[in-house]
C-alpha cells in the first residue's frame, strides 16, 4: 500500500508528540505545585515570607528559583496561584522568567552542553536575572493597569475571603483531607491548561515543518540579524529548557557567541506553548508589552556579549 500521509505530515506529526511527551511531566507537576500552593500557602504567610522593600522582593523572586526550580512548561499555572495568594506582581513575573533557567538541573545541562564550560552558564544567567530585574522594575513602578482578566480578578477577592474565613475557624483539616484538595486542583488546573500546551504544541510543529529553515539560516549574516533569527528560532522550537542548551550548542559556529545566548536566555521566557497558557490567565495588551520588553532587553543582552 501506498503512504496514505505526505511527509511533511508524518514529520508534524512527529514533532507534535515529541514536543507534548517533553512538556508533559512538567506541565502536571507545575500543575501539582500549583495545587499544593493553592492549599498550603495562605495570603497571611506570603506577607511574613517577602520583603517589604520592592526591590529586595524582585530579587527574592529571581532567586527563588533556584530553590525551588521549575520548567516553563508547568510555571504559568505556578505564577498564577502565587498572584492569587497574594505575591506581587513584580515578585511573581521575577520568579517566572529565572526559574526554568537558574534551576541546577538546566545550569547543568547548560555545562554538559557547552563542552564543560561555565562561561555560558554564567552569560545564560546574567541575561536571566538582568531581563528578570528589569522587568520587575516594569511592573513595580510603571505598569499601573491590571494584568489578569476580569474574572480572575474576582476569583482573587473570593479567594482571600475564604482564606479569611478559614483562617478565623478553629478546626484545622486533615492531612489525607489538604492532600485530596492538592491532587483535586492540580488535576482541574492541568485539564485546563493541558488544552494550552496541546494547541502550542500543534502550532510549534507546524512552524518547524513548514518555515523555510535554510532561508532563515542565511538571514544570520550580521549579528543583530543573527540575534533575531535565533530568537526567532527559540520561540518557534518551545524546546523545554533542560534540552535548550544542546541545540543551542549545535548553532554555535553558524551563528556565534551572542545570539546564541539570546537563545539560551529568551527560549524559557517566550515560546508559543507559554504564550497560550499565559492567556487562559493574562490580558492581552500586558503580554503584548511583557514579550516587547523581554524581546528588546534580551536582544540588547545578546548584542553587547
Amino acid at each position: 500500500m501506498g503512504q496514505i500521509l505526505p511527509n511533511s505530515v508524518l514529520q508534524m506529526s512527529t514533532i507534535f508528540l515529541s514536543i507534548v511527551i517533553e512538556a508533559f511531566p512538567f506541565v502536571l507537576l507545575g500543575c501539582l505545585i500549583s495545587g499544593a500552593i493553592h492549599v498550603f500557602l495562605t495570603p497571611e504567610r506570603v506577607i511574613r515570607l517577602l520583603p517589604k522593600n520592592k526591590l529586595l522582593s524582585i530579587l527574592f523572586g529571581s532567586f527563588l528559583g533556584f530553590f525551588f526550580p521549575s520548567c516553563e512548561c508547568g510555571i504559568v499555572p505556578i505564577v498564577h496561584q502565587f498572584l492569587k495568594k497574594g505575591v506581587p506582581s513584580y515578585t511573581a513575573f521575577a520568579f517566572m522568567l529565572t526559574a526554568p533557567i537558574i534551576n541546577p538541573i538546566v545550569l547543568f545541562s547548560t555545562y554538559i552542553a557547552f563542552s564543560n564550560s561555565m562561561q555560558f552558564v554564567l552569560w545564560r544567567v546574567g541575561g536571566s536575572m538582568l531581563v528578570a530585574f528589569v522587568v520587575g522594575i516594569w511592573l513595580a513602578f510603571v505598569n499601573k493597569d491590571t494584568i489578569l482578566l476580569t474574572q480572575e480578578g474576582q476569583e482573587i477577592i473570593s479567594d482571600t475571603t475564604a482564606c479569611t474565613h478559614h483562617s478565623t475557624q478553629t478546626i484545622k483539616p486533615s492531612f489525607f483531607t489538604q492532600a485530596k484538595e492538592v491532587l483535586t486542583h492540580g488535576i482541574d488546573e492541568f485539564f485546563d491548561t493541558g488544552r494550552y500546551l496541546v494547541i502550542g504544541a500543534l502550532l510549534a510543529s507546524a512552524m518547524q515543518t513548514y518555515l523555510p529553515t535554510a532561508a532563515i539560516l542565511q538571514l544570520g549574516q550580521t549579528k543583530l540579524l543573527a540575534i533575531a533569527v535565533m530568537l526567532l528560532i527559540a520561540f518557534t522550537l518551545s524546546l523545554c529548557s533542560e534540552a535548550d542548551a544542546f541545540i543551542g550548542s549545535s548553532l554555535l559556529s553558524l551563528f556565534g557567541t551572542g545570539p546564541v545566548v539570546g537563545f539560551l536566555v529568551f527560549g524559557p521566557m517566550v515560546d508559543i506553548k507559554n504564550l497560550l497558557m499565559m492567556k487562559r490567565y493574562f490580558k492581552g495588551s500586558f503580554m503584548l508589552k511583557l514579550v516587547g520588553l523581554i524581546t528588546i532587553l534580551t536582544a540588547a543582552y545578546a548584542y553587547l556579549v
